[in-house]
C-alpha cells in the first residue's frame, strides 16, 4: 500500500495497535508504526501528536457523544436518567467495537504512563458531564456526584462489557451496571 492512498490516520491507528500489542507500548517506536503503516514519520506526527495519543485520539469525540446525549436527555428526567442517556449513546458508539476495546484496553492496563492519561481523560469526561449537569438545572454537589456516578458506571460497566466471558451487549451491560448502583444507593 502506497503513502498516497487514503485513510492514513486509520492505517496508522491500525498498526500502532498491533504493535503495541505484539511487542508492548515502549517497544514500540514512531518509526515502526509508520513503517507498518506503509507511510512516513512525518506524515504520522501529522495526524498525531504521539505515539500514545494513538488511542487515546478518540476521547474528546466519546465525551461529546456523552455530553450532547446527557444535554439532550428530556427535561423532566432525574440527573441520574439524563446520565443513562448518555450511557445509551455511548453503548451505540462500542457496537462492533469490542475486540478493538479489548486489545486497547490490554495495551493501557499494561503501562502505568497509559493508565494515567487513561485517568485523566475520563477526569476530564466527568467535569464535561458535570458541567452540563448543571446547565441543566441540577445544583451542586448533586451534578458533580451524579457525573462522577455516571462515570463509575461507564468504568464499571466497560471492564465487564470487554471480559472474555462477557456475551451481552454493551448497553445491556451499562444497564445492568446502572441498576446495581441503583441498587446500592436506595433507601432501606
Amino acid at each position: 500500500m502506497g503513502r498516497w492512498e487514503p485513510n492514513a490516520r486509520e492505517r496508522l491507528a491500525k498498526a500502532a495497535l498491533e504493535l503495541y500489542s505484539e511487542r508492548g507500548f515502549e517497544q514500540t517506536t514512531v518509526a515502526e508504526i509508520a513503517k507498518r503503516a506503509g507511510l512516513t514519520e512525518r506524515t504520522f506526527f501529522r495526524h498525531y501528536t504521539d505515539k500514545r495519543e494513538v488511542l487515546f485520539a478518540g476521547a474528546s469525540e466519546l465525551e461529546e457523544l456523552f455530553v450532547r446525549a446527557v444535554a439532550g436527555a428530556p427535561a423532566s428526567v432525574a440527573p441520574i436518567d439524563a446520565v443513562a442517556v448518555g450511557l445509551d449513546a455511548l453503548s451505540e458508539f462500542f457496537v462492533d467495537r469490542r475486540e478493538h476495546a479489548r486489545t486497547r484496553q490490554a495495551v493501557i492496563v499494561a503501562n502505568a504512563e497509559l493508565q494515567e492519561r487513561e485517568l485523566i481523560k475520563l477526569a476530564s469526561m466527568s467535569a464535561a458531564l458535570a458541567g452540563t449537569l448543571r446547565r441543566r438545572g441540577v445544583t451542586e454537589p448533586a451534578a458533580s456526584l451524579t457525573a462522577e456516578a455516571g462515570m463509575a458506571v461507564f468504568k464499571v460497566g466497560f471492564e465487564r462489557w470487554i471480559a472474555d466471558s462477557e456475551k451481552r451487549s454493551m448497553a445491556q451491560v451499562m444497564r445492568e451496571s446502572l441498576e446495581q448502583l441503583r441498587a446500592v444507593t436506595a433507601a432501606r
